[in-house]
């Protein structure tokens, strides 16, 4: 995969969203997405929420009165939030003009192909107590797809491979790779380790770092993840690099990163990790220092 340009912005409570630019893949959809992008804002074709709290959706009211247009760009959505046709049908008759814009219903495992190597498979996770067979609260994963030689087939020439396509067909000498490039978790707390094994970087949510305080607004709401439990799954399953998001507004930058370097060395974190710290907006993510290099 080709680097990545991601501009984000996550403040608990106020405004998440992370936009991949090469892919025109808008991930949430909080307030400020417009006037942070400006014109690049023309370019997200794609937007994934998941999840129906404000401070993932109010953003699309500006994104849509600026760049809808007959489909694009396409909102997706979990499939059992009633939030979602309500706002679309009020846009649509607040801003008529956008009404060829695509609305589309995800549930877990859906995938949604973006190009014809890259498709974006959906997770229902457990922010929002729900039954299993529903959809409330979804999380993401982007994956590229490429077409490899099957290895019984890897020491012959490029001649007789051509020669075996003919006979054969291609699909029967060469294999698709699924590639996991990048993962977005949403809001969720930390609970099941495999569905991010893999991932090339993991966008995991990290509202919390765990006072009593926390202890008294988590019980109270949906659910969210803390820090150090981030941190020990990230320990334990094989992923490139991790990116922290959704910090309360409570904690200062030297309170997060105190706390993330602590953490690093309990639990022998030697990927590199970053932070999109609350109240900032982060250009080029991948590209802005390593919290625990520092």
């Amino acid at each position: 995969m080709t680097p990545l340009n991601i501009t984000s912005y996550s403040t608990a409570l106020f405004s998440t969203w992370i936009n991949i630019e090469e892919l025109g893949i808008l991930l949430d959809a909080g307030d400020g997405i417009s006037s942070a992008l400006l014109q690049k804002s023309r370019k997200i074709k794609h937007v994934f929420i998941s999840h129906a709290d404000r401070d993932h959706v109010t953003g699309l009211l500006q994104l849509n009165q600026l760049n809808g247009r007959e489909g694009f760009p396409k909102i997706y959505y979990p499939k059992h939030c009633g939030t979602f046709p309500a706002f679309r049908d009020f846009q649509n008759k607040f801003d008529p003009h956008i009404k060829g814009m695509e609305w589309n219903e995800l549930v877990d495992q859906d995938q949604i192909e973006i190009r014809k190597d890259i498709y974006v498979q959906c997770l229902r996770n457990e922010h929002i107590k729900a039954p299993h067979d529903i959809s409330k609260s979804l999380s993401f994963k982007l994956f590229q797809t490429k077409q490899k030689l099957k290895s019984e087939f890897t020491h012959i020439s490029s001649k007789e491979i051509k020669a075996l396509i003919d006979l054969k067909g291609r699909e029967n000498i060469m294999e698709k790779i699924h590639t996991n490039f990048l993962s977005y978790s949403g809001d969720t707390p930390v609970d099941n380790y495999e569905k991010w094994d893999g991932s090339e970087i993991l966008i995991h949510e990290s509202t919390f770092l765990q006072d009593e305080g926390d202890s008294i607004i988590e019980s109270k709401g949906n659910k969210h993840s803390k820090i150090n439990e981030v941190l020990k799954m990230a320990s334990e399953i094989n992923i490139g690099q991790l990116i922290l998001n959704h910090f309360s507004s409570r904690y200062k930058k030297n309170e997060i990163d105190n706390a993330i370097k602590k953490l690093c060395k309990v639990y022998h974190i030697k990927i590199p990790v970053r932070v999109i710290y609350p109240g900032q907006i982060h250009r080029d993510i991948l590209n802005q220092p390593i919290i625990n290099e520092l």
